[in-house]
Parts: C-alpha cells; sequence; structure tokens
C-alpha cells in the first residue's frame, strides 16, 4: 500500500493545493507540520533546502506544483486524458502567473512601494489574471462550474485556495467575477472539501 508523508510549515502557505487533493481524494496521509523554530533541523533532510516536501514510498519529491501535480493524477483529479490534463495545466500556470505577482507586492520590503505595487496589482493585475481564468473556463468548462469539463480537478482545488488569499487581502476582489466565485463555492460543496475546511488546523495564511 503507499505511503504519502507530506511535510511544510504549520500554515496553508505553499502545501494548501496538495492537503486539500488528498482531502478530495479521500486519501489518508500524515500532514506533518512544522514551526518556524524546528525547520531548521529538518531543512539539511529536504532535496532543496525547502518545503513543501512529499515522501511517496520513501522517495522525496520538492517543489509544490509538481507535488500537486503528481497526487492529482494519482487520484485521477487532473483531468480524464492528455488533452484534458494540458487544459488543466494551462489554467495551473494562469494562476501561477497571477501568484506570482501577488507575492511580489506582499514581499516588497519598500512600505511605500509595496503600497503602490499592491495598489496596482489591484486595480490592473488582478483584472487582468482574473480575466485571463475567465476566458479559460469559456474555452474549456463546458458551461459548468469547474474550469475543465464537468468535473472537479486540481485547477479548481487550485484556484480555490489562491482565492482564499486573495479574499484575505481584498473581501470584495471577486465581486465582478460571478464565475469564479461560483466555482469557489461549488469546491466548497464538495463533501469531503467541505469536512476538511470544518476541520483543518486554523492559520493565519
Amino acid at each position: 500500500m503507499s505511503t504519502y508523508r507530506l511535510h511544510y510549515f504549520n500554515l496553508r502557505g505553499r502545501a494548501e493545493t496538495s492537503r486539500l487533493i488528498f482531502a478530495a481524494a479521500g486519501q489518508k496521509y500524515d500532514d506533518i507540520r512544522y514551526e518556524h523554530e524546528q525547520w531548521p533541523a529538518y531543512k539539511p533532510e529536504t532535496p532543496l533546502g525547502q518545503m513543501p516536501v512529499l515522501e511517496f514510498n520513501g522517495t522525496k519529491i520538492p517543489q509544490s506544483i509538481s507535488i500537486a501535480r503528481f497526487l492529482a493524477k494519482q487520484f485521477n483529479l487532473a483531468g480524464k486524458d492528455n488533452l484534458e490534463q494540458v487544459k488543466v495545466d494551462a489554467v495551473v500556470d494562469t494562476i501561477n502567473d497571477l501568484v506570482a505577482v501577488f507575492i511580489k507586492t506582499r514581499h516588497e520590503p519598500d512600505e511605500t512601494k509595496k503600497e503602490e505595487l499592491a495598489k496596482k496589482f489591484q486595480t490592473e493585475e488582478l483584472p487582468k489574471h482574473l480575466q485571463n481564468l475567465e476566458n479559460l473556463r469559456k474555452l474549456y468548462g463546458n458551461n459548468g462550474p469547474f474550469f475543465v469539463g464537468n468535473n472537479l480537478t486540481w485547477a479548481d482545488l487550485y484556484f480555490y485556495d489562491v482565492g482564499e488569499n486573495l479574499l484575505g487581502v481584498n473581501a470584495n476582489g471577486l465581486d465582478n467575477y460571478s464565475w469564479l466565485k461560483q466555482n469557489r463555492a461549488e469546491v466548497e460543496k464538495q463533501p469531503r472539501i467541505a469536512e476538511y475546511l470544518k476541520n483543518r488546523p486554523k492559520t493565519p495564511f
């Protein structure tokens, strides 16, 4: 029997999409969480000196997106064939474009510049990337509530997680994108996801 051990900080962060995939699949795994003071002791054991790390049957796998994609394929959440999988990957890469800009606004050390970047993000960058996601769902979503086809994939779970962070900064950030709000609501309605969200550890992000 396969064993899964997911190592990350006691945060949602870059491991949460994988945790959502485990939840959606109903797959048991070891959710190993570290406090920041514990990290230096574990760091030398990681392949790249960073987390998350997935241990699958003893093999250590780094990189959050690679981990999530692997798990999605393991549990049939990556698309039912190669064409669907590349559509899912296109949505994921588009979400990654959004995440890259969002992180830049959050980690700017100069407070004046940080404020300027945050304003530009909300008024220019966020609408552009959300519209890109709307465009892809029109192409791939078959008029349903999910990004690709008529089934839940890890693209939906990834956007759910990223959306939580976006809404934490601006609660009205999705107000002009009713389908994206519907998509997140549909993810929350999945019984296993709903149970996971109800019981997961409460962390700041």
